[in-house]
């Protein structure tokens, strides 16, 4: 079962990243990770996603970069949400900067769990309103608030 309420911590929320560029945010967000003792490794972390990252940008437009990859550094798929109040170069599709980031990693062997959360997180920032609200918030709390009430509004993909 998929859903981002199950995966999303409110100690995994960044509500103001300090990051100015791509690599900076994705830096920023491993070694949140890293501290919160869901990998072990921030510099094999930032070295996975920067490789996925070479292979086309993850920033999918409106605001929003979704940098992801799989990993053996993981051994349960994490999710991870960062803001950015002044917006991040992150050859983005629309060439705007970004300012909603969800980063994901997930095990090597679990390809279909990892295809999966990738689509719910992208259903859910299809919502313009939600992009809107979750830039205006006021702290994680409401930012976590926030994604879990849209993830309800879905349906679990099996």
């Amino acid at each position: 079962m998929v859903r981002i309420q199950n995966l999303l911590e409110r100690e995994l929320i960044v509500d103001d990243l300090l990051a100015t560029d791509k690599a900076g945010v994705i830096r920023e967000l491993a070694v949140l990770v890293a501290g919160r003792g869901k990998v072990k490794d921030a510099d094999e972390l930032v070295r996975v996603i920067l490789d996925r990252e070479s292979q086309g940008s993850t920033g999918i437009g409106d605001g929003i970069a979704i940098p992801h990859a799989r990993s053996r550094a993981v051994s349960d798929t994490v999710v991870v949400f960062g803001r950015s109040r002044q917006g991040v170069d992150f050859e983005t599709l629309d060439g705007k900067p970004a300012y909603l980031f969800f980063l994901l990693i997930s095990p090597e062997d679990r390809p279909g769990e990892h295809l999966k959360t990738l689509a719910r997180i992208s259903r859910l920032m299809r919502n313009a309103i939600l992009r809107d609200r979750l830039r205006a918030c006021a702290d994680p709390a409401e930012i976590q608030r926030l994604i879990y009430d849209e993830d309800g509004k879905y349906p679990v993909c099996r």
